[in-house]
């Protein structure tokens, strides 16, 4: 059995470069916005629950924000 391993490198340059990095640029921003929407729903929706109710998910009203970003920041 033969192995054969070749290293092609491309070197992009002009308009289609600038396109792709249009497109990632968008694709970061895009992402970063649901994140934060996503976040920001979360927190609502604990926000509107009451302090029994989170008691009974484990919750304090302070420990919301760090409970949402828990996988952001480590605390």
């Amino acid at each position: 059995m033969a192995t054969q391993a070749t290293n092609v490198s491309i070197n992009k340059t002009g308009l289609r470069d600038r396109f792709e990095g249009f497109l990632a640029g968008i694709s970061v921003g895009f992402t970063a916005y649901m994140d934060r929407i996503a976040r920001t729903r979360q927190i609502e929706y604990l926000n509107a629950k009451s302090d029994a109710e989170l008691a009974k998910l484990g919750l304090k009203r302070e420990d919301i924000p760090r409970y949402v970003f828990r996988d952001v920041f480590y605390f």
